[in-house]
């Protein structure tokens, strides 16, 4: 699927621009093998491309993700796309590990972006999120992130650009 991706705009358009994120009940390892990791990867890629959001950076992990996505010009309600992201997550993730039922998602935060600063830094922030997390010590070795992804497909000015941003004042709910 990531191959059929194009590179992250390079400007925030007049749909809309978000960062999502969303968390487990509980904060649980919920997603906590590479299949469902996987797994909840693909149902963004596919839900984003279904509704015609332009996904633009990503970052999934055991027990929240965060996504930085261009909305449709008809269609910036971004309720939908993450009630479909849960549904299809949480019933594939209960067939693959035999719990039907369970709750799996707590809840989902989004900040609509208002600039062209605040844009570059969340991309930064989302394709960082596994180093913030000390999962990895370069976030372009973390499987299930944008990061390889943005450096092999972006031209490499832009991509400079959008890591030169600091995200340290960037405000996302991530207490993971």
């Amino acid at each position: 699927m990531r191959q059929n991706l194009h590179a992250p705009a390079h400007n925030v358009t007049d749909a809309g621009a978000f960062i999502i994120t969303a968390a487990t009940l509980y904060k649980e390892n919920l997603f906590n093998s590479p299949q469902a990791l996987d797994l909840l990867e693909e149902i963004i890629l596919q839900s984003c491309g279904k509704y015609g959001w332009r996904i633009q950076q990503w970052a999934v992990f055991p027990n929240h993700y965060h996504f930085v996505a261009l909305s449709p010009a008809d269609n910036a309600e971004n309720s939908i796309l993450t009630r479909r992201i849960h549904g299809r997550s949480a019933i594939r993730l209960n067939q693959l590990k035999g719990t039907p039922g369970r709750t799996t998602w707590y809840q989902r935060w989004d900040t609509r972006i208002t600039s062209q600063r605040s844009y570059f830094a969340r991309l930064n922030y989302v394709q960082q999120n596994p180093v913030h997390h000390k999962i990895v010590a370069c976030a372009t070795d973390y499987k299930w992130c944008s990061a390889a992804w943005f450096k092999e497909n972006s031209e490499p000015k832009f991509f400079k650009t959008v890591c030169d941003f600091k995200i340290d004042k960037v405000k996302v709910v991530d207490d993971f």
